[in-house]
């Protein structure tokens, strides 16, 4: 695997390295599934068509798990990012994974939680790949340079980052002081950005009545 794809950077950089497992798999599916979707359209293999995912271009990616999805977008009639970025993410969250599996970038351990619930734990191979992509959201996020002038898709994988509140990553008090920064960057990231921001607000809100719920029974 030469060239990490956008959700293969977001799948990483999901992952709690020194624990070995990904810190919510719910999150992460969505992170994932909005990052493959940012990919295609920063390839410009979809487009926006009156709000609508339509797919441009011809011919492959060169990349499994994107073709596999551009697939379904070509065969399903004209969706929302919104439904897009929400399908199957769990699924595609699942496909990257194999495919980071099968390149070596990670290893799958599979066990049980409490000894009855099927788990899988990513094993980051080489802990400095993460690293060096958490340095290049801090240099899109914090760096000197314009947000005009940051690689279009450090731009992406930032954006995609804050929209889903990955705090070890990016800290509430950096999304905070650098919001207007984080907004230019989104811009940049194309129209999956903003569906999922709004796909992990309804998902945070959904947790958190299910929170209240609990506490006061």
């Amino acid at each position: 695997m030469t060239e990490l794809s956008l959700p293969a950077k977001a799948y990483l950089l999901a992952c709690d390295v020194g624990k070995g497992k990904l810190r919510d798999r719910h999150r992460a599916g969505l992170l994932v599934s909005g990052a493959a979707m940012t990919d295609l359209a920063l390839r410009g293999r979809v487009a926006d068509e009156d709000g609508r995912v339509a797919v441009s271009g011809a011919g492959p990616t060169g990349d499994l798990v994107l073709d596999e999805l551009l697939t379904e977008i070509a065969g399903e009639r004209p969706r929302k990012w919104k439904w897009w970025v929400r399908k199957d993410a769990r699924g595609t969250l699942e496909a990257v994974e194999s495919q980071l599996d099968a390149a070596g970038v990670i290893e799958m351990k599979t066990g049980r939680t409490l000894g009855l619930f099927p788990s899988r734990h990513p094993i980051v191979r080489d802990p400095a790949v993460v690293d060096r992509l958490r340095a290049l959201v801090d240099q899109a996020l914090r760096g000197p340079a314009p947000s005009s002038d940051v690689d279009a898709r450090d731009a992406a994988l930032t954006a995609l980052v804050a929209a889903v509140e990955l705090r070890d990553v990016i800290p509430g008090r950096d999304k905070r002081r650098y919001k207007d920064r984080i907004e230019e960057l989104t811009e940049r990231g194309g129209d999956a950005v903003p569906a999922l921001r709004k796909l992990f607000r309804e998902l945070r809100a959904i947790r958190a009545s299910a929170a209240s719920s609990s506490g006061g029974s």
